[in-house]
């Protein structure tokens, strides 16, 4: 892999800000606990990796976090992501999935996730 062009490639600057500027609801809920390190660790919106562009991603730890609407439930789109997380998991980054629902509606029980997933890297 060519590190230089691995990493917040130039080339998909537009599309990051676009994302950031047309947040979900649930990436706004979630954001509101991950900015100013508010988890112990500076993460990051829209980062991208490769053609990919993580929702959240901490590059200490190396720890992605993607939020999933129902359009994830589809064939195609389980089979894009199995794609997405084993190339992520070849630049050594390790991706934890949630429903968009589930930060809307149970954000403890996905902070409690996140903060977990941070012990275990430590």
């Amino acid at each position: 892999m060519d590190d230089k062009f691995i990493y917040q490639n130039k080339t998909l600057r537009d599309r990051r800000r676009e994302l950031r500027n047309n947040s979900t609801e649930a990436e706004t809920i979630l954001w509101n606990y991950l900015k100013s390190s508010k988890l112990g660790f500076k993460f990051t919106r829209q980062y991208s990796v490769g053609a990919y562009i993580l929702d959240f991603y901490c590059p200490k730890l190396r720890l992605a976090i993607e939020l999933d609407g129902d359009q994830h439930k589809e064939k195609e789109t389980v089979l894009y992501d199995q794609d997405r997380t084993k190339f992520l998991d070849g630049a050594d980054i390790k991706v934890i999935r949630f429903w968009n629902n589930d930060v809307v509606k149970n954000i403890d029980m996905v902070l409690t996730k996140i903060r977990n997933q941070i012990s275990n890297m430590v």
